[in-house]
């Protein structure tokens, strides 16, 4: 609601486009050209006996692959591994990301996962932090929609689902 995938959608449109040599949106952009790879609506499928998990598993692991064979991608992904358990999801996104930065992978991850972002402390060279946040303005949400260094610190869920006549304890 507040911007993150439609700005990974803007992202990865306009990095084909300077690719391609097309004008892009944007009053500058410097890239360094190599294979867009995204995960960005992966989806399960019943005709390939594949659940969402396993589907995008398998793009991570083509990923991997790709990077392991020297190949420079440039890689988009929102919200990793979303399909399984918190507690696996958390221990597997933690790993792919360490994977990824040996590999020396450029790109971009978005997560609601708060405790990625403190992956930071562990390589302050090769990740940063940016989000986009809500605020919580006479009973409504508001959204700036302009991306900003760090982690979010607004939590709006409860806020949206208690709207929504959904009871939350508090």
């Amino acid at each position: 609601m507040a911007g993150k995938s439609t700005y990974l959608r803007t992202v990865s449109i306009n990095y084909l486009l300077a690719c391609i040599g097309m004008p892009v949106y944007a009053s500058k952009l410097e890239l360094y050209p190599s294979q867009l790879i995204t995960s960005l609506k992966t989806t399960d499928s019943l005709i390939n006996n594949e659940s969402y998990f396993f589907a995008e598993v398998k793009r991570l692991s083509f990923i991997i692959n790709k990077l392991t064979q020297g190949e420079k991608l440039f890689i988009v992904l929102d919200e990793i591994l979303k399909g399984t358990n918190s507690i696996d999801k958390q221990k597997g996104s933690f790993a792919l990301i360490k994977q990824f930065i040996e590999l020396n992978a450029d790109g971009i991850i978005a997560t609601h996962d708060l405790l990625l972002g403190e992956l930071i402390n562990h390589f302050p060279e090769s990740i940063h932090n940016y989000c986009f946040e809500a605020d919580i303005c006479n009973d409504n949400l508001e959204f700036s929609y302009e991306i900003k260094e760090g982690i979010a610190q607004n939590m709006n869920a409860c806020f949206l689902m208690k709207k929504m006549g959904i009871k939350i304890s508090e």
